[in-house]
């Protein structure tokens, strides 16, 4: 098996915990794309936070991730199957996917061969799509702030420089596909205090913050937070931008 860039393994059970989940919609769209919807694949699944929303709109849904720890917490779900694999290599067999998705992980692969996959992997009518997310919004001025200020300045020598790709939808990617227009979306959640910071530490830089320089100044940003949130157990509504790159393969391959 290739090697990864393993951001999560260690906090699998937090990643499946804490991270956002994608709405209905995202599947609905998805689904729409496809002529026929057999077999989904869904690589880089982590958790599933994709797969199951795929699993309510095709026959079968495969979620592949490298990381054995993501997919022993998983959600399990009737006609998901969940394998540790990287998503360069499917082993699933040629032409037989309607659709490929990558849900905020595509930056980590190694990009040639899998889209080498791809192309095998689909059926003349499939479609592959990279689902990404960018910055959230928290509904509230103060709060927000605080956490942009922490994202921007205090985790900025920490991010990954793959994290770029995310911030520009993926839009700078190499994509050889023929595209198609996915309308936009965003994704929402109501958390309280503890949700929202559980999510934030399940980000690549927060870990990367915590090893280097100690827990300190990550809780000096808990502390200001939670002082503007007030009431933690109190919800606020969270948004993300949801942005999805689609394509079919290119008629020169079909």
């Amino acid at each position: 098996m290739p090697t990864f860039k393993d951001h999560f393994s260690q906090h699998s059970a937090d990643y499946a915990s804490f991270r956002p989940r994608y709405p209905a919609r995202l599947g609905n769209e998805l689904a729409a794309l496809c002529p026929v919807r057999e077999l989904a694949l869904d690589c880089g699944c982590g958790s599933g936070q994709l797969s199951v929303v795929l699993a309510r709109m095709f026959d079968q849904v495969v979620a592949t991730d490298a990381s054995a720890e993501q997919i022993a917490s998983a959600e399990p779900f009737r006609n998901v199957t969940y394998r540790v694999m990287p998503a360069e290599e499917s082993h699933l067999p040629s032409h037989s996917v309607d659709l490929v998705t990558v849900a905020q992980a595509v930056h980590w692969f190694d990009l040639e061969p899998f889209y080498v996959e791809v192309q095998r992997l689909l059926k003349p009518t499939g479609v592959l799509a990279l689902v990404t997310y960018g910055r959230l919004v928290v509904d509230d001025e103060t709060c927000n702030s605080i956490v942009e200020n922490f994202y921007g300045n205090t985790l900025a020598p920490f991010w990954p420089p793959e994290r770029q790709l995310v911030e520009t939808g993926y839009r700078t990617l190499p994509f050889p596909f023929d595209e198609l227009a996915v309308r936009v979306m965003r994704m929402e959640a109501n958390w309280n205090f503890d949700a929202l910071v559980g999510y934030i530490t399940t980000w690549s830089a927060c870990k990367a913050l915590r090893k280097s320089e100690g827990p300190s100044k990550f809780e000096d940003f808990a502390d200001r937070l939670s002082h503007a949130w007030g009431d933690r157990a109190g919800t606020k509504l969270i948004t993300w931008p949801l942005t999805v790159r689609a394509g079919r393969r290119r008629s020169v391959d079909r």
